[in-house]
């Protein structure tokens, strides 16, 4: 099947071209009939499938189609649970709305006000924003959500897991009730969907690749070693491998910042990215490692959520994580659209619980580092 088979029309498919994608994934092409139908969705795909162009791409369609409307509100908003996931989003629409009349602008804390304001002045037909500063502006006034056809919420899992809940629940009665509802997870618990049945007009369920499974495209490994011969065992394993742009997960925000300053002291040049810094920052790091400036970044979990960098060669688990879902987001990182990617985990004696959980999740063994190389 081809995007063409989709009912997109020739404006968008031509964008699609340029963006370099000639069929559509599995999400794509099960959700984008759907959402073109206007009906609600949940949808579950883990990360690297194909997720954020799967709702972009339709809603485009429909704006341009309605475009004549004279209403001049926001049409279209998107929640995101991070700042670089909702830069991301927005990058999308740009990217795919290439020969469409559309505006979008993105809404996030960490930044300052002003910009946002004057940019919600121009009049965008879509907002992606985060929560709380999305409520911070509705509050002064600066953002009236009456117009709102169609609500995404994006990663709802990572947004329900970071506390968000409540400020939802406040978007929610602030958006018309007719309306299009399109919620999509990562993972699908309980809780989870229960709150996406409770807020969706008889949706429709699209499950894709679950969280339980890792991509065929990523070759995976785990280097066991006591917990004090991490450091040395990374430098090493970097310099060997100067020329691959990787992603490196720590657990903390201090340990990023921790191992950047010992990676430096060995003249091995890498950048962080978490929570702490300011939004200029973090988007900085991200620009810089995406235009080759610098080929290591050191990330936390929820700062890494959304990131999607092209041709990411490998992903290092320099900690592994206690939940077992979150190392497949993490090496999703790399293995996108098809393409190979390298997954390496440092597991020490008393992370080897953490690494029988996730080998349970995955249905695999992952081999040892030591036995391949």
């Amino acid at each position: 099947m081809s995007f063409k088979d989709l009912g997109l029309s020739t404006a968008i498919i031509k964008a699609i071209s340029i963006a370099g994608y000639k069929n559509p994934t599995p999400i794509q092409y099960k959700a984008i009939p759907s959402i073109l139908k206007g009906k609600d969705i949940i949808g579950s795909a883990q990360t690297g499938t194909g997720k954020t162009a799967a709702f972009v791409i339709p809603i485009l369609q429909q704006l341009d189609k309605f475009k004549h409307q004279k209403k001049s509100g926001i049409k279209v908003l998107v929640i995101s649970p991070t700042r670089e996931l909702a830069f991301q989003i927005g990058d999308s629409f740009t990217k795919y709305g290439l020969f469409l009349s559309l505006s979008n602008k993105v809404i996030v804390g960490g930044v300052s006000q002003f910009k946002q304001i004057a940019d919600l002045k121009k009049k965008p037909e879509i907002v992606i924003a985060t929560p709380g500063r999305l409520l911070d502006l509705v509050n002064s006034g600066y953002i009236k959500l009456n117009d709102v056809q169609t609500l995404v919420l994006d990663e709802a899992d990572t947004m329900l897991d970071m506390g968000f809940v409540n400020d939802i629940k406040r978007i929610l009665k602030l958006v018309p009730k007719k309306r299009q509802t399109l919620f999509f997870s990562a993972t699908l618990p309980k809780g989870i969907k229960k709150f996406a049945l409770s807020i969706l007009n008889s949706p429709e369920e699209i499950v894709v690749a679950p969280i339980s499974s890792s991509a065929d495209t990523i070759e995976q490994f785990v280097c066991f070693l006591p917990k004090n011969e991490k450091k040395d065992f990374l430098m090493s394993f970097l310099k060997g491998s100067q020329k691959s742009r990787t992603l490196v997960f720590t657990k903390t925000k201090h340990g990023a910042d921790r191992l950047v300053k010992q990676l430096g002291n060995k003249s091995i040049k890498a950048l962080a990215i978490h929570g702490n810094k300011s939004q200029n920052a973090r988007q900085k790091a991200l620009n810089d490692f995406k235009a080759k400036h610098v080929s290591i970044l050191i990330a936390t979990d929820i700062a890494a959520r959304g990131i999607d960098i092209e041709g990411l060669t490998q992903v290092i688990n320099y900690e592994l994580p206690n939940i077992p879902e979150t190392y497949v987001h993490r090496i999703g990182r790399t293995g996108r659209a098809g393409i190979n990617g390298y997954a390496i985990s440092l597991c020490d004696n008393e992370e080897k619980k953490h690494l029988n959980a996730i080998e349970s999740l995955i249905g695999l063994r992952i081999p040892t580092y030591q036995q391949q190389h």
